[in-house]
């Protein structure tokens, strides 16, 4: 029977997205098929599914996933009464079910549904459907006794209807009351119940969702900057000075268009980042003159400056009434709703209680959720030497919502917190340091020096050395400052690890460092060494990187079973290129009797069950290989495309293995969410082992 879990409410307000969007996020991590049911829906469009199936890449045919609409239920309730609801309801629910491994149904949302006793429909809809409860109960603006007594009183009403209750979320409480309210809550409920504070980050309008309520025309701007949320409104009227002191990080500056001085001066702070806003609108249908809004352009690029028509207290009160909502154009509060959600909820727990059996089959998505879970678990610190690199402060702006782990960004700081101002990232949690100012840079100057004294390097040609990012971030990481580095974005993989060869240098049992790419395919991961660093390893090199491979494979759930690749498999060819294979696979099997290990073996006899039942019936490995070893760089790096672009699987990598810690390679033309991989695995890299038994298979 497919599992499913019901998410509702007891009345509107209480920003139920959050935890809609937290529980899709754990169960598309735990299987591949997830399926969602409204069983009652408004007109026009819904901006939860809409981001639900851009963000998890839905396949799901939009007119499954809906009932009935409120006026439609409404009536057929008045005319035929409630069962016959309820049985049509039932029926199109099972029509999803049928289809899928697990269901998230999301509840009725209590707002001008014309339905009586909503809470109890949402019950008995959830008993009908065989589905387990999270109540939700929104905390806005009330004292924490009466969140309490608001929440206990959910928890009976759904209990008492006989509904399963796996937990209780409380949202969107002062952050003041929270430790209080969840402590009193959990000593009298039988369930879980966390409680989540209120995050003004997602309460806030973007401006371009300020631009659309308004009907506002934009006079400058970019996408990125039309995406910045509006934290505050301040609302021009006094002079420069007395103007300036107000603004506030984040803030929408409100004027008349005419004021000239107050758009620059606001547009020129934004420029230094004391403090960056969110953008300007202008008011009364004027605008400044092409010469001022030619400077303002070139102060702050893409800081969105936007017009309308009305004067600036009717605008002031459309603007209040405004709130932020969670859309598929929105990915920013998506980040921050699951970082909010991750961060008070124990989702470990919550997902057990769920009791989805895992599915044997792991996505692109599922093994992307488990690095940023598994850098989540243990919190590490990351130095990223490319500081001032767009698609890195991107990056940086994911890991902090997310709160994967803590960042160091290097660079000119000045320059930093302009390109993060204009971007809308928030750096507030972030440790920025120029390698040119450093304090560290006497110290590291003398370490460097140290370690390449054989070199014939001196303090003073060291102390040049050590402003370099990159070697910068090597020697804090080899002093324990950071726990691993990513850079490589707009640095060359040598300009990269040539730090960490001088620096940090190969672990003891490690002859040589290499790389794995992990190769998410539409239903399994394999793992690709080596396919960036070794252009022609000899035998023992190449033993050694099946072995740091296996070692790879292992810590990130992936089930070590090796196959050395050649273009002949077993006995059936000879030659120099095969003998090598034949040597290291001998080599690994002699020093590491426990890997399971094949070679030399083809690629379709190592991954194809069929052609392996032909060439090497008896073998443990061949068609069912996890970690393809290739004979040469040349092989590897061409394999890994060619398997990237024709089968359209995620290549996350190169991952370095065999330094003493963790330093990683980016492709200059990583995006983003490669970036984001990376980082977190680096993290993980940096954790304390598990004990091998408690790897995941």
């Amino acid at each position: 029977m497919t599992r499913s879990v019901y998410v509702t409410g007891i009345d509107r307000g209480d920003g139920r997205q959050v935890v809609e969007l937290g529980v899709m996020e754990l169960l598309t991590r735990q299987v591949d098929r997830v399926g969602v049911f409204r069983p009652l829906v408004h007109d026009g469009p819904d901006r939860l599914f809409d981001l639900l199936r851009t963000r998890y890449r839905l396949t799901q045919d939009p007119s499954t996933v809906y009932g009935m609409d409120y006026h439609e239920a409404a009536a057929l309730q008045a005319e035929q009464g409630t069962e016959e609801l309820l049985s049509r309801l039932v029926d199109r629910f099972h029509a999803v079910a049928r289809d899928y491994e697990v269901v998230l149904v999301l509840g009725t949302d209590f707002a001008a549904t014309q339905l009586p006793d909503e809470l109890a429909l949402n019950a008995r809809l959830a008993n009908e459907f065989g589905a387990s409860v999270i109540p939700v109960v929104g905390g806005k603006g009330q004292s924490a006794e009466s969140v309490r007594a608001e929440t206990r009183n959910a928890f009976r009403a759904y209990d008492g209807l006989g509904c399963d209750v796996l937990a209780v979320v409380v949202n969107r409480v002062a952050a003041a009351d929270r430790e209080v309210i969840a402590e009193r809550l959990t000593a009298r409920l039988p369930v879980p119940c966390y409680v989540l504070p209120d995050e003004p980050a997602l309460a806030a309008p973007t401006v371009a969702q300020i631009t659309h309520a308004l009907g506002a025309t934009v006079v400058l701007g970019d996408d990125a900057g039309l995406a910045r949320d509006a934290l505050d409104f301040v609302f021009g009227g006094a002079m420069l000075p007395n103007f300036l002191a107000a603004l506030t990080p984040g803030c929408l500056v409100v004027t008349p268009g005419d004021r000239a001085d107050l758009v620059v001066g606001a547009l020129a702070a934004h420029s230094a980042g004391t403090p960056p806003i969110a953008g300007v609108l202008l008011t009364l249908d004027e605008r400044p003159s092409d010469a001022v809004l030619t400077l303002a352009a070139r102060l702050a690029p893409g800081t969105p400056v936007i017009s309308v028509p009305g004067n600036s207290f009717p605008t002031a009160a459309e603007l209040f009434a405004l709130e932020g909502k969670l859309n598929a154009a929105t990915p920013r509060k998506a980040e921050t709703a699951l970082g909010l959600f991750e961060r008070h909820v124990d989702t470990a727990d919550l997902l057990g209680r769920i009791s989805v059996a895992p599915s044997g089959r792991v996505t692109p998505m599922m093994f992307e959720h488990e690095l940023l879970e598994q850098a989540r678990a243990d919190r590490r610190r990351v130095v990223l030497p490319e500081g001032s690199e767009e698609r890195v402060l991107r990056a940086a702006d994911v890991l902090l919502r997310r709160d994967v782990c803590d960042l160091t960004l290097l660079g000119d700081v000045e320059v930093i917190r302009k390109k993060a101002a204009d971007l809308g990232v928030d750096l507030k949690a972030t440790q920025l340091i120029d390698p040119q100012t450093s304090e560290l840079r006497d110290a590291f100057a003398e370490k460097y020096a140290q370690l390449r004294a054989h070199k014939g390097v001196t303090v003073e040609l060291a102390y040049d050395v050590v402003s370099d990012v990159n070697y910068f971030g090597t020697l804090m990481v080899q002093e324990g400052l950071a726990d691993g580095m990513v850079s490589g974005s707009v640095h060359s993989t040598a300009a990269t690890i040539r730090p960490a060869f001088e620096i940090i240098k190969t672990k003891p049992d490690a002859s040589i460092v290499s790389s794995v790419f992990f190769m998410c395919l539409a239903d399994k991961v394999l793992v690709y060494g080596d396919c960036a660093v070794n252009p022609d390893p000899n035998a023992e090199q190449l033993a050694d990187i099946a072995v740091q491979s296996a070692a790879t494979a292992a810590r990130f759930g992936v089930e070590p079973r090796i196959a050395m690749l050649s273009y002949s498999t077993g006995t059936s060819g000879s030659g120099a290129d095969v003998d090598k294979v034949r040597e290291a696979t001998k080599l690994v099997r002699e020093a590491h009797p426990e890997l399971r290990i094949e070679g030399p073996i083809q690629y379709d006899a190592a991954v194809e069950p069929s052609v392996a039942a032909t060439k090497l019936p008896d073998s443990e490995v061949a068609g069912q290989a996890t970690v393809l070893i290739f004979p040469d760089l040349n092989t590897g790096n061409n394999t890994y495309k060619a398997v990237q672009r024709s089968a359209g699987a995620v290549a996350v990598g190169p991952v370095l293995q065999g330094l003493r810690k963790p330093v990683n390679d980016l492709s200059r033309g990583a995006l983003v969410s490669d970036i984001v991989n990376t980082v977190a695995i680096t993290a993980i890299q940096s954790q304390v082992p598990a004990p091998a038994q408690e790897l995941p298979a």
